[in-house]
């Protein structure tokens, strides 16, 4: 187990600057997730760390050595890939045992090894079988037994679920928690799905244009996010989004929208309102109107979609409260003050 260290890496393809100065501390023993939207540099900067990129300037130290210009077999870092790069020809058995065959390990080491992490998998019945006859699911599980087995300071994880359907991706995610959990060992997790990084990571790194946006753990960021960006990109439904000015406790959007804000707020601003805290209601004179336009059950809750004025706004709603609510029904709008998110609107940063 090792700590990870970056500082002021800097990566360009051509003309194009994909990571900027990227400075980031990941503790040892840590399980850190960079998401982004695609182009962000969160791949580029795995791949520097796995030193399958090479670093136009700044420095990588694993613990306390410095890798920057070290070949990635001299790193000690795993690394499981979104199309799990199994060998076609060879059986999962040696699949999984093929870093410790290259490492000149005797066959009774590797047999007993290779049987331990199988069956810290579920896999221990597979390994006589092929890649081409496993499932996504299972061929993943050969990936990453291949990582486990050697043992490294490091794990890295580049988009590894996104092949596989919701069910089995869910499932996966609960492996790899469990493993890193069992063994310790930090790992460095991509994805661009903000759900599957905040249910994994220890410290979500959210990234854009090839710099942090925000570092923290993932309730703290849902909770505060930093700016437009981020409050945008972390949650689902997305945060509601609304320009306007303040005045008096008082909200205008440039829609029409009205609902009552901090009495302390002044000027242009952008009101933010997380779908599942946006209360709603049958008609009340004193609360914002709108109409219900589109309502997805999702079991216990349902998504509504509302339209007030010019305004569209996103609510999630326990199906209990919906009571004689539906399609085209007239409905009030309102929230708790202290649920409200308010940005800058030229700059988009956070205000409160």
């Amino acid at each position: 187990m090792a700590s990870i260290s970056l500082k002021q890496i800097q990566k360009s393809f051509g003309e194009v600057e994909v990571v900027k100065g990227l400075d980031l501390e990941i503790p040892n023993g840590q399980f850190t997730v960079l998401v982004g939207p695609s182009g962000c540099g969160k791949t580029t900067t795995l791949r520097m760390i796995a030193g399958l990129e090479t670093v136009d300037s700044g420095v990588i130290q694993i613990g306390d050595k410095d890798v920057t210009k070290l070949e990635p077999k001299d790193r000690d870092v795993a690394m499981v890939f979104q199309n799990y790069a199994l060998y076609a020809h060879l059986s999962v058995a040696d699949n999984i045992g093929f870093p410790l065959r290259s490492k000149g390990v005797k066959k009774e080491e590797i047999s007993s090894r290779v049987a331990e992490v199988a069956a810290s998998l579920g896999i221990s019945e597979l390994l006589k079988r092929k890649p081409k006859e496993l499932s996504g699911g299972q061929q993943q599980r050969v990936a990453i037994g291949r990582a486990i087995i050697r043992n490294p300071q490091v794990f890295l994880f580049d988009e590894p679920l996104s092949n596989l359907d919701a069910k089995l991706r869910l499932e996966m995610r609960t492996e790899i928690i469990r493993l890193q959990r069992r063994l310790g060992t930090t790992a460095v997790y991509v994805t661009h799905d903000q759900e599957e990084a905040m249910t994994l990571s220890d410290v979500m790194v959210v990234m854009k244009d090839g710099v942090i946006k925000q570092l923290g753990k993932p309730d703290d960021i849902y909770k505060k996010p930093v700016d437009v960006f981020v409050a945008e990109f972390v949650g689902s439904p997305k945060m509601n989004l609304v320009k306007g000015h303040a005045s008096a406790g008082n909200f205008t959007a440039q829609s029409g929208f009205q609902i009552k804000v901090d009495p302390k707020l002044s000027g242009e601003i952008t009101l933010g309102i997380r779908p599942e805290d946006v209360k709603i209601t049958n008609k009340d004179a004193s609360s914002t109107q709108g109409k219900v336009e589109i309502l997805e059950q999702l079991g216990p809750r349902a998504i509504l979609t509302i339209q007030s004025g010019n305004q569209q706004i996103t609510a999630v709603v326990d199906n209990e409260n919906l009571k004689q609510i539906t399609d085209k029904t007239n409905i009030s709008i309102n929230s708790h003050l202290e649920d409200h998110h308010y940005f800058e609107t030229s700059t988009g940063k956070r205000l409160n």
